[in-house]
């Protein structure tokens, strides 16, 4: 658990998504979790990555760097984000071993601080070749929020139910109350 609070309205998603979700609307303001290395060091620990990578300028530039390649390619068209996501990769490789438990994987780096950046573009190659249409935006329209629809029928339309899907919930009610 991070020392600091995660402040962020949604945690827990895919690591790809949790990257985007590092910058969030609160009460119409916006924030930005990676505003500075204390920030990343919450994101670091809330993503189980603070006792393999610093909490550097370095790996704060890379995964910012990161963040706005996976925004390309989760909102963008392919031959935009394709691209970016690929510039990332390029400074990691997956090493394949046969282990004493069985087959393993294990991510190499050019620079170590390119860790966290080079994981969270791993992770949405995974999160598009299972259900590329399960990463959704939340339906509230002054939410930024994205995350990944694990619901069995697929028709998930908020980040949180008790924050917008209650708020859309409300508005709707006022207006039905407004008209009679």
């Amino acid at each position: 658990m991070p020392a600091t609070p995660d402040p962020r309205p949604l945690t827990g998603e895919p690591l790809a998504l949790d990257l985007l979700n590092s910058r969030w609307n609160n009460d119409g303001a916006p924030r930005d979790l990676l505003d500075g290395t204390d920030g990343l060091a919450v994101w670091l620990a809330s993503n189980g990555l603070a006792r393999a990578y610093p909490a550097n300028e370095r790996t704060l530039r890379h995964l910012r760097e990161a963040r706005e390649a996976l925004a390309v390619a989760v909102d963008g068209p392919p031959e935009q984000g394709a691209p970016l996501v690929d510039a990332l990769l390029a400074h990691g490789r997956v090493r394949v071993r046969l282990t004493t438990e069985g087959p393993g994987e294990e991510p190499e780096f050019t620079d170590p601080s390119w860790g966290p950046a080079w994981l969270a573009a791993r992770n949405y190659l995974h999160l598009i070749a299972r259900a590329p249409d399960r990463i959704r935006v939340c339906a509230h329209e002054s939410c930024v929020l994205r995350f990944f629809d694990t619901s069995r029928n697929g028709t998930r339309r908020w980040c949180s139910m008790a924050v917008c899907g209650n708020r859309a919930k409300a508005h709707r009610h006022y207006a039905r109350t407004k008209e009679n």
